[in-house]
């Protein structure tokens, strides 16, 4: 949910906090934006001067219900991640103006059970209408195509943390959804 104080940066992107929710199975949390068809990671700004781990809480508590006692941290990106929102989708009129986002990623592992989630927790209108568990790359095809490679990684890094012998191998559809596949793990523009 955005706010008037989200932290934006001088280059026009706003601050965020990506969250990936496993469960031991090694299945991610998909939540299906409310009233809408597509599928996407919980996430949400970073207000001025808040630390990034009080917003991963907040967003968690405020997206999905549930509490820092709820999760274990995993693993979290190095540093931020970002795209560039397509002109379409873009605040008009913004003060400043927004262009984009940049993420801090965090792997968060279920430690309760799955009938702790909920999208009432706050006055806020929900985020999420519906949820599935979802395989380790899934979520690359299913959220909206401006944040696929942001997706794509933020688990390429964040899969080291979830699985000691290396992430699963890329699945068939890969390189048509995100781009060829380098040895350094980025991708081609």
């Amino acid at each position: 949910m955005s706010g008037s104080d989200d932290y934006i940066d001088s280059q026009g992107f706003r601050a965020n906090v990506g969250i990936v929710l496993m469960r031991d199975d090694g299945r991610l949390f998909l939540g299906g934006r409310a009233g809408a068809r597509g599928w996407q990671f919980p996430q949400g700004g970073i207000r001025r001067g808040e630390p990034d781990e009080t917003a991963l809480y907040r967003e968690l508590e405020e997206e999905v219900g549930l509490g820092a006692d709820d999760v274990e941290e995993l693993g979290r990106t190095r540093g931020w991640l970002r795209y560039r929102l397509p002109p379409q989708f873009r605040r008009r009129n913004a003060s400043p103006p927004c262009i984009g986002q940049k993420q801090r990623w965090f792997l968060l592992r279920l430690k309760g059970p799955e009938s702790r989630l909920r999208f009432d927790a706050t006055d806020q209108p929900a985020e999420f209408d519906r949820w599935r568990w979802a395989d380790w790359w899934d979520p690359v095809r299913e959220v909206i195509y401006f944040k696929r490679r942001v997706y794509a990684r933020a688990l390429e890094e964040l899969g080291n943390y979830a699985f000691p012998e290396g992430p699963p191998p890329y699945p068939e559809w890969w390189d048509s959804r995100v781009g060829r596949r380098t040895v350094a793990g980025e991708r081609d523009a």
